[in-house]
């Protein structure tokens, strides 16, 4: 590492790590130092291998039961480092390690290298990440964390079928693909997968960003939700919303109250599980203080 340009970068991976310290699907960092020459990050140890490794030695797919599993620690982590401000903008399957060869070990979340602070309403424009993974939207310059959302689309359809959703020789061919290819839902081994799992895929692979699931709304899912215990995390989209809200107009505001009256059960799920962790007293309203940070 020589350049000022490439120092620059590992000092903002280490600026992340150290905002996203607590979660037990992180990789822990420990300490940073820096001489003349280098960048020293001191990092976990883990010893499981890459996810991308462990599909290979099971054949290519998981099942849907093992997959689900994945799929709730891959979202967990990446909802809590959107709510952190941070969107990863590199992940699959190498970019997440089992902490031990065990069929259960943790998974853990690793390379920030290309990840960068995002601020609620603002949109980045740098293409970076790897061509199988990168969303439509980030082709056209003009993304947030909803790039991120798409990245585990893609790692849930190679679980569930063990292909890539879009695929070419080239990474150009790659790109076309995915601003203008559907993948397909229609060959096996999806037509033995429930049609939840597939409707899951399919929410996390849309090409609008603004229809695609966030992360807190995936593990809202019936796929995903009805899986073990789930706590769903505090999702950024909720602060967007109430800030949008605030700043509506009466007209605008009754439309949308008019509106939640057409929620679907998912919908209201989702919502439930937000506002209770709005308001954690119970008593049916959201305060000041649990709105102030929506409210500039």
């Amino acid at each position: 590492m020589t350049t000022a340009i490439a120092i620059e970068d590992v000092r903002r991976e280490v600026k992340i790590l150290r905002a996203l310290t607590g979660h037990n699907n992180l990789v822990h960092f420990y300490d940073a130092y820096e001489d003349n020459d280098n960048v020293y990050i001191i990092m976990e140890l883990c010893e499981g291998g890459e996810l991308l490794d462990r599909i290979l030695s099971r054949g290519g797919t998981y099942s849907e039961n093992d997959a689900k599993a994945v799929m709730l620690q891959i979202l967990n982590v990446v909802a809590f480092c959107h709510l952190q401000g941070v969107v990863h903008r590199d992940l699959k399957p190498e970019n997440f390690l089992f902490t031990s060869k065990d069929e259960n070990s943790q998974l853990k979340a690793i390379d920030f290298g290309l990840s960068d602070f995002v601020k609620p309403d603002e949109r980045l424009n740098d293409i970076v990440g790897s061509a199988y993974y990168v969303a439509p939207e980030v082709l056209h310059r003009s993304y947030s964390t909803e790039a991120d959302v798409w990245s585990i689309g893609v790692i849930a359809y190679i679980l569930l079928c063990g292909s890539r959703p879009f695929w070419a020789r080239t990474e150009s061919g790659i790109f076309r693909a995915v601003l203008k290819a559907d993948p397909s839902f229609t060959e096996p081994p999806w037509t033995s997968i429930s049609p939840e799992a597939k409707d899951f895929v399919k929410r996390l692979l849309s090409k609008d960003p603004r229809r695609r699931m966030t992360a807190a709304q995936a593990l809202c899912h019936p796929w995903i939700r009805n899986y073990n215990d789930i706590k769903v995390p505090l999702d950024i989209l909720v602060f967007r919303l109430i800030k949008a809200y605030l700043r509506s107009s009466s007209l605008r505001k009754a439309a949308l109250r008019a509106l939640s009256k057409t929620l679907t059960v998912d919908e209201l799920f989702y919502l439930k599980r937000q506002f209770s962790l709005l308001e954690p007293t119970k008593h049916g309203c959201i305060n000041l203080e649990n709105i102030k940070m929506v409210s500039f």
